[in-house]
């Protein structure tokens, strides 16, 4: 028997992370030969960690918290989406050697907001909280599907304010403080795009800021509901929850670049959902 191709998520922390069994769901629903595991990778470890993996073997890593923005700085080719958004969560070994970057971050996201939670993206009001490599991965997406405003909030203001300049040429978008929510309109959907959940904090939120009727949804997942997710079911959203669609959707687009077949999405959301019921 051949000995099956090598891949990896690296993170940090990563021990949470439910990575490895949707990629040995998606290899036995598609017959893929792949063993998937997770790897602890401080930033400061990761160039090491990554030429140590392609060393032995390894055919494409994904890379999230706190590595997409140096993985975008390590790979020899970018696809258009992960250029545009100065952030890598897939990283990809081709046949000529070089290491392909790609962002399928955003295209996870939408899928999940729209094919599986049904909700309307154009001419929304969107509140992005965090303005690190999850908002410059969602911000292009997200601005295709042609939202009333974006604003990008974030405890350092400057950084939101970057995103903003680097990308209002595709649609309304707004960078400013956490602090200046108290005088912004009611969104109709927030995402939280911070580290927050993964320590079990929540972002600072004015009361008002949800619109009546709007949504939550935090990047983040967890076995139980997050902080931000309980906000929102808190302050009377009509959807709250977190981003274990977006996870598995994300997953998908990878496994896709990596083996050349897009696995069904909806049978590994449904058992993911089913273990964290038990």
């Amino acid at each position: 028997m051949a000995t099956p191709d090598r891949y990896a998520v690296f993170g940090h922390p990563i021990s949470h992370s439910l990575s490895p069994r949707i990629h040995r769901l998606f290899a036995r629903q598609t017959g893929q030969p792949l063993a998937y595991d997770a790897q602890d990778v401080p930033a400061d470890a990761f160039e090491a960690a990554v030429t140590s993996f392609l060393s032995d073997g390894g055919r494409g890593l994904n890379c999230t918290v706190p590595l997409k923005e140096l993985a975008f700085r390590i790979a020899d080719r970018l696809s258009p989406r992960a250029r545009r958004a100065q952030a890598v969560n897939t990283l990809a070994l081709q046949a000529d050697g070089c290491l392909l970057g790609d962002n399928t971050d955003g295209a996870g996201l939408v899928r999940d907001l729209t094919a599986n939670l049904g909700l309307r993206l154009s001419g929304q009001r969107l509140l992005i909280l965090g303005a690190g490599g999850a908002t410059r991965g969602i911000l292009a997406p997200l601005l295709e599907h042609a939202p009333a405003a974006v604003v990008i909030a974030n405890r350092t203001a400057a950084r939101a304010v970057t995103l903003e300049h680097e990308f209002r040429d595709l649609g309304p978008v707004t960078g400013c403080g956490l602090e200046t929510l108290a005088d912004a309109a009611p969104c109709d959907l927030i995402l939280n795009a911070t580290a927050a959940s993964l320590s079990g904090e929540l972002p600072p939120l004015p009361p008002g800021i949800l619109a009546p009727g709007g949504a939550c949804y935090d990047l983040a997942y967890g076995q139980r509901p997050t902080p931000f997710v309980r906000w929102g079911q808190a302050h009377g959203a009509r959807l709250s929850v977190d981003g274990i669609g977006m996870l598995v959707e994300q997953a998908a687009e990878a496994f896709a670049l990596w083996r050349g077949i897009r696995p069904e999405t909806g049978p590994v959301i449904a058992v993911l959902t089913a273990d964290r019921e038990r």
